[in-house]
């Protein structure tokens, strides 16, 4: 009994990565960028969304559906590392910032982004 809570203690514990992950066309030059506290499962969430047709960018959502998932790359572009302060939990305005250095440079790239709503 005492390993399960030492066990669950751990997972409590832990700290996801956070950072920008980034899902581009081959095809069109597009991309879709999400800044997040938890990078692993928010792109494996979009990327299962996007399978399974419920991504929330209908724009994003019809490309993939019409070209398939082959012609999409899904990388993480960039980490934001925790502040040495541990009584630190919100970085919400950091992830904001992140996202928008990235835009900045992948539009400098000509790369076009998927409207946020449709």
């Amino acid at each position: 009994m005492d390993r399960k809570k030492e066990l669950k203690l751990q997972y409590k514990l832990m700290k996801p990565q956070m950072g920008i992950f980034i899902i581009r066309s081959k095809e069109s030059n597009k991309c879709y960028i999400q800044a997040t506290a938890n990078l692993r499962g928010a792109m494996n969430g979009a990327i299962a969304r996007l399978k399974g047709g419920l991504h929330p960018n209908r724009e994003l959502q019809k490309e993939w559906d019409k070209l398939g998932a082959e012609s999409f790359i899904a990388e993480i572009l960039d980490y934001l590392e925790y502040d040495k302060d541990e009584a630190k939990t919100d970085y919400k305005g950091e992830l904001a910032v992140l996202q928008m250095i990235w835009e900045e440079k992948l539009a400098k790239k000509n790369m076009k982004f998927y409207k946020k709503r449709l």
